[in-house]
């Protein structure tokens, strides 16, 4: 953890800039500096949403004074009244002592059948059995599945009968905002540029907007479109660490996350042996994580139900047929890279087999592309001003019931080799991110534009891949029409960066070559590496290099002996310190270039664990750890065996294509250099001046 992440706001406060300014004074009241709900949190283990509600009540200010006062009443608020499981029995001796307390606690009911009563649960509290009136499950009949985060005021009866609960509910107020004023939130959006807004909505999320690109901005936001839009299909799938799930658990009180390996009929549907509907019927976003895996169990009864959900927003209680509108959300975590999946198998590899069905992907609206996010790192998060999460939250679900689809017809058309259920999720889409992004429906051509390429890219995304597993479907050619009569074929950053492994099986050229790429994505030369060229006879046996010479790099030295090896395992005690693991890093770069992008290697270390005391021995770690995460991106599965210092004795290369390499010095071959990003030494290995060291190659068998 940095100095920084560790300041609470009364040791730093964040200068306000103009953007701060404004949106206090555009929306004053329903605005919360994200970075004081880090500061209120603590041990808490409460949704970040539960926070920005009270700090909205209290410390929706852009007033220091204001906003520290309202910091106090919130922590006061969070240690007299929420409920730590393992303060549980002290809670409720309290309530005991008193006769009465407010505790804040996730609460869910049931339906007791026997004794035709509703019993609530309070999950940190422990107690269960609570009567609850039945006007307070139509007011808020969530607390009927899944369970919601209230504010609640118990009171302690006890009588001699021992089958009487003692614990009464008072009172019960779910933790959301009751009401908004939808005029006031168009009109104040019309004090926004489209630059501005986008990055207030980054701020709401907690992010800064600063960190991230235009397109980076875009995929954040497209994680907002099920709130808004009705029965939106979405999947991601990318790298661990890049928030894909945070969205579904923290922003909403409409969205429910849940495991992936607890889905069941039952539990998302309805219970045939009483009737209850399940999840979709009472939440706006139902979203699964962890939801990759090949090997997952899968109940098929499970998967076609929601393949008919899916399609016709309806699934079977008996012989009623039921509707609802839940968006459904799939986030799982790849373990390829993508020119990897590209030419082995496809971009939803990592899927469950019964999921791994065309008839199934095909309902899906969009796929975020995981591996264009980036992974999520302290500074990334925001210390500006955002919506309170449970006003936007509102604002958001007030606009589910509206269509915005039709807005690019004007101006653009789309292909007619586009398909009915193609259009519908580009359709879906488009209107979703004009809800959040123009509300007031007031945007320009270019801005119109912008926002249906994105949509288009990530349909076609799902359909292209559709198309590797059935290839008896048609070939869709992606793009529209402008007012001219202009064509613009829409590709993704996948297509453009690796077209050799993503036309793979290709029969003809789909017109798709963006004359743009998506969002201003940078053009590239393709991404492949040429064929290798044959290798030639590499020298065996051995060199003496003498200290002070330059012109020597891990590119001459050690990767030709590398190329075409697909399990390298290195043999060095001294990676221990940052210039020696810097080392590893830039021959972990020349590995990577020197083999083809859809290839995997396993590159092992083995080192011995610095010996300075814990801190150098964090550090080392963390400096191992950042290599392992930024070989991953490069398709280097990076590993580290720590081992007993007697037991290493030559420090080595060898390869699973029969080469060892004895290193006299291991990888710390060069002097200490200035590190001045001026000096090309810093940059480039061959202008350093080495320390003196022998090498041997040797030719051994293979295996």
């Amino acid at each position: 953890m940095t100095e920084t992440e560790n300041q609470t706001p009364e040791a730093s406060e964040p200068q306000q800039d103009d953007l701060d300014y404004k949106i206090n004074l555009l929306f004053p009241g329903v605005v919360v500096r994200k970075d004081l709900v880090k500061a209120v949190k603590g041990n808490a283990i409460v949704p970040s949403y539960v926070l920005e509600y009270l700090l909205g009540q209290y410390a929706a200010s852009d007033d220091e004074a204001t906003i520290q006062a309202g910091i106090d009443t919130v922590r006061k608020i969070l240690a007299e009244h929420y409920v730590h499981r393992n303060e549980s029995e002290l809670v409720k001796s309290t309530i005991k002592e008193r006769g009465r307390h407010r505790i804040i606690d996730r609460v869910t009911v049931t339906l007791n059948e026997k004794a035709d009563v509703y019993e609530a649960e309070f999950a940190n509290l422990g107690i269960k059995g609570v009567l609850v009136d039945s006007p307070v499950i139509k007011a808020h009949p969530k607390l009927l599945v899944g369970g919601v985060w209230c504010i609640c005021d118990i009171e302690y009866f006890h009588t001699t009968d021992q089958r009487v609960v003692p614990w009464i509910l008072g009172s019960i107020k779910p933790i959301q905002l009751s009401k908004f004023d939808s005029d006031q939130y168009l009109e104040a959006r019309r004090g926004f540029n489209t630059e501005e807004w986008i990055d207030l909505l980054m701020q709401s999320i907690g992010f800064n907007p600063a960190m991230f690109s235009r397109r980076g901005k875009f995929f954040q936001l497209v994680r907002l479109v099920p709130f808004v839009e009705r029965n939106y299909n979405l999947v991601e799938l990318g790298p661990k660490g890049t928030g894909k799930s945070h969205i579904f658990s923290e922003f909403s009180p409409h969205g429910m996350l849940i495991s992936g390996g607890e889905v069941s009929v039952p539990k998302l549907f309805v219970n045939n042996a009483n009737g209850r509907i399940g999840l979709v019927g009472y939440w706006d976003v139902v979203a699964f994580d962890e939801f990759a895996g090949k090997k997952k169990r899968t109940d098929k009864a499970l998967v076609d139900i929601m393949k008919n959900y899916m399609a016709n927003k309806s699934f079977s209680r008996g012989v009623e047929t039921l509707g609802a509108e839940a968006s459904m959300v799939f986030v799982g975590n790849t373990s390829h890279t993508v020119p990897y999946m590209l030419k082995n198998s496809d971009l939803f590899d990592e899927l469950p087999d019964a999921y791994h069905d065309p008839a199934y992907l095909d309902r899906l609206h969009y796929y975020i592309p995981g591996w264009e996010v980036d992974i999520i790192r302290g500074e990334m998060f925001s210390e500006g001003y955002g919506f309170v999460v449970d006003y936007i939250a509102e604002v958001l679900k007030s606009m589910r019931s509206q269509d915005y689809s039709d807005r690019y017809q004007q101006t653009f058309t789309l292909s007619p080799d586009i398909s009915t259920r193609d259009r519908d999720a580009i359709h879906k889409t488009f209107s979703g991110l004009m809800k959040v992004l123009y509300p007031g429906g007031e945007a320009t051509t270019e801005e119109i534009e912008e926002i249906l390429r994105f949509a288009v890219e990530g349909r076609k995304r799902v359909k292209d891949q559709i198309l590797r597993i059935d290839s008896t479907m048609a070939e869709v050619k992606f793009g529209y029409l402008d007012q001219g009569g202009a064509w613009h074929g829409v590709a993704t950053l996948e297509e453009v960066e690796y077209p050799t492994y993503y036309n793979r099986g290709r029969t003809k050229d789909d017109g798709n070559k963006a004359e743009t790429n998506p969002l201003g994505a940078a053009s590239t030369d393709g991404g492949q590496s040429a064929e290798p060229e044959p290798e030639a006879d590499l020298f065996q046996g051995h060199q003496e290099y003498q200290q002070g010479q330059r012109g020597v790099s891990f590119d001459s030295l050690l990767v030709p002996y590398l190329r075409g090896a697909s399990t390298i395992t290195i043999i060095d005690p001294y990676v221990r310190v940052f210039h020696q693991a810097r080392n590893v890093m830039e021959l972990v770069e020349g590995i990577a270039r020197a083999k083809d992008p859809a290839d995997e290697v396993a590159l092992k270390l083995v080192t011995v664990e610095n010996q300075d005391g814990p801190d150098k021995v964090q550090r080392q770690l963390e400096y191992l750890f950042q290599i392992k995460k930024s070989a991953g991106m490069l398709g280097i599965v990076f590993d580290v065996e720590l081992a007993d210092p007697t037991s290493i004795h030559d420090r080595s290369i060898t390869t699973d294509t029969g080469w060892k390499i004895v290193l006299g010095r291991g990888l710390d071959i060069f002097q200490r250099g200035a590190d001045s990003p001026f000096d090309l030494s810093t940059k480039y290995q061959k202008y350093r001046e080495i320390k003196g060291f022998g090498i041997t190659y040797l030719r051994e068998a293979s295996d």
